[in-house]
């Protein structure tokens, strides 16, 4: 299967939220749906799911119009909303019979998912009297119960510890192994690196970065270096290389473990080792450079946050006031 929007445009009274989103995924992968707080990924899920209506554009399963009431669609919203003051099974159950099974069927589903998130020891309590990460996990085998073809996942490592967190992982790995669509909305970008294939990036409505996430790291690594030296420490590294190799490299960056490096265009790596071995330099590592999802990301859409949030202080700002409470 491919779910596919094109062009989807969505305002609300006078301000356009979604000036145009196109994207798609494929069953037995995970998309990775991103963007900053605001940017339009709930926008964009609720009009997947019919909660909204698009102004514009069209959504497509294998080229004939999208239904969603004709397709089981299986949502883990980030704001969870099961019923705090019923049993486990009770709305499970319910909620089981809402997306079309009987009550056998309901039942056994109920079962089956439970027990694979390991809370059916819970399957007689109240939701409200589980810890939260047993919340999590049952608000997941609601989400899963329907037997859904489509799974819309929003923060689904809320509130998880790392055993729990174990558990999800095996559970939404099966999901896109068994042919599933998996999309997959996340600020932890480890987890989005770990199961997507494909990201989406979200910025303002607009789809401002998409494709295979292998390409997208390759063609941002693409000219750059990492380099640490075993006998000078990362800050003495960065100033001998601003200082004795400025005419071969830039310093991009530096973490923990390494610095960064632009390569200038017609520079090969051996004239940077021959720079290095006349000036004593014992390099401990010397590669090409991957970034992070996180590393993606930032660069994206985090220069502009950072902008803002500037000008949105500047703003904040009081003015200075005179002797008599006058603004200068």
């Amino acid at each position: 299967m491919e779910l596919k929007l094109t062009n989807i445009k969505k305002s609300f009274e006078e301000k356009e939220i979604l000036h145009g989103i196109s994207f798609s995924v494929e069953s037995g992968k995970a998309l990775g749906l991103l963007g900053r707080n605001g940017a339009g990924k709930t926008t964009t899920i609720r009009i997947i799911m019919d909660v909204f209506r698009a102004n514009e554009g069209e959504i497509t399963l294998d080229g004939e119009k999208f239904v969603p009431k004709s397709n089981q669609i299986g949502y883990l919203p980030e704001e969870r909303g099961l019923y705090p003051k019923k049993t486990v099974t009770e709305q499970m159950v319910y909620l089981a019979n809402l997306r079309g099974k009987n009550k056998k069927d309901a039942l056994e589903s109920t079962k089956r998912w439970l027990k694979r998130l390991e809370v059916d020891e819970y399957a007689s309590r109240k939701l409200d009297t589980l810890s939260k990460g047993n919340q999590q996990k049952v608000q997941l085998a609601a989400t899963l119960v329907g037997d859904p073809e489509i799974v819309i996942l929003d923060e689904p490592f809320s509130g998880l510890d790392p055993v729990n967190s174990q558990i999800l992982k095996d559970v939404i790995k099966e999901l896109i192994a068994e042919g599933r669509i998996v999309i997959f909305s996340s600020h932890q970008m480890s987890y989005v690196e770990e199961f997507c294939e494909d990201i989406v990036i979200i910025d303002h409505g607009d789809v401002v970065l998409s494709g295979n996430l292998d390409d997208i790291k390759t063609e941002y690594g693409k000219g750059r270096r990492i380099i640490s030296a075993n006998n000078l420490s990362l800050e003495e590294l960065k100033a001998f290389c601003d200082s004795k190799l400025s005419d071969k490299v830039t310093v991009h960056d530096m973490n923990k473990h390494y610095v960064i490096l632009n390569v200038k265009d017609g520079v090969t790596q051996w004239q940077i080792f021959d720079a290095l071995k006349e000036n004593n330099v014992d390099v401990k590592t010397f590669g090409a450079y991957e970034p992070s999802l996180n590393d993606i990301f930032v660069a994206r859409v985090g220069e502009e946050e950072e902008n803002e949030a500037k000008n949105e202080n500047e703003e904040e700002q009081p003015k200075k006031k005179g002797l008599f409470g006058r603004s200068k």
